[in-house]
């Protein structure tokens, strides 16, 4: 048995021998959260804007980040 198992049984086991409601519920809300990722909260269009940003780098249309403080008087 890996430990990964060992570990899950012994949870479980703690967790059925609890009488700690708030406890069972902070565990219950902890692994109902669904990971999200950033990239679904984005929009189509910044999804566009940030695929069409991937590409122009790929392609090597890169400012780079000392150039542009140059240009805005910052350096």
């Amino acid at each position: 048995m890996d430990i990964i198992q060992l570990d899950r049984e012994e949870a479980m086991k703690m967790l059925q021998e609890t009488d700690d409601h708030s406890l069972i519920v902070k565990i219950k809300k902890m692994l109902a959260k669904k990971k999200k990722d950033w990239w679904d909260d984005l929009t189509e269009e910044q999804k566009k804007e940030l695929e069409l940003g991937f590409k122009e780098f790929e392609r090597g249309e890169v400012v780079s980040y000392e150039s542009i403080l140059q240009r805005h008087g910052l350096r």
